[in-house]
């Protein structure tokens, strides 16, 4: 039995790399199900990852659209040297280095800065996951997710992306340096970075995390 001829549901059953292969096979067939499947396994990591690159819901979710769509007109690139999920990765980053080329040319006549969005009615930031105690305390949280959100947005992409990857996807700096397409020792240097400028913004956060 070839790859492609393999049933849906051993893609299932299969682990990492094989299951990749084999749900690709099936979408390379037209099989819509397993087309579906590949969305539902990637869609909340393209959202989220997404959005908090872009800061803003509704961005986010045009960009997850996109992203699907050029995964289903590029599957026959895919190769496998990489996941499937560092290729979707990829995908997603490029599409919001896109869309935020494409959104300061389109505002840059407006007063109010790009990063202003993380502040918005469609804003989104970093939720804390904590149990909450009282009101107070929720209110103080995701005030404080809120800043880091707007303190993450005022990195550069490029920092940016990598320690949203690193911090919140939980991606080693090699799987993150075969997404992004550059050196693991430019991803360290540029995680040492980001990390330094969240810490001078955010001093204040973790002073009060301190005393917490």
């Amino acid at each position: 039995m070839s790859v492609g001829e393999i049933p849906l549901e051993a893609a299932g059953r299969a682990t990492g790399r094989a299951a990749d292969v084999v749900l690709v096979a099936r979408c390379r067939r037209g099989e819509p199900e397993a087309f579906s499947r590949l969305v539902a396994l990637h869609e909340g990591m393209v959202f989220n990852l997404a959005a908090r690159l872009l800061g803003d819901g509704e961005e986010a979710r045009d960009v997850a659209q996109n992203v699907f769509l050029h995964v289903y007109r590029k599957l026959g690139q895919f190769e496998g040297r990489s996941t499937l999920r560092t290729w979707i990765y990829r995908i997603t980053v490029n599409q919001c280095h896109n869309r935020r080329r494409w959104w300061k040319r389109r505002h840059k006549d407006k007063e109010e800065p790009l990063d202003d969005l993380a502040t918005g009615p469609n804003a989104v930031f970093l939720a804390d996951r904590r149990p909450e105690s009282s009101p107070y305390d929720q209110t103080r949280r995701s005030e404080r997710a809120r800043r880091v959100q707007r303190a993450l947005l005022q990195l550069s992409f490029d920092h940016r992306a990598v320690v949203v990857l690193f911090e919140i996807e939980g991606q080693s700096c090699a799987a993150i340096a075969d997404a992004l397409g550059i050196a693991t020792g430019t991803v360290k240097s540029r995680l040492a970075r980001a990390r330094e400028a969240l810490r001078k913004r955010l001093s204040d956060v973790v002073g009060e995390d301190g005393q917490s």
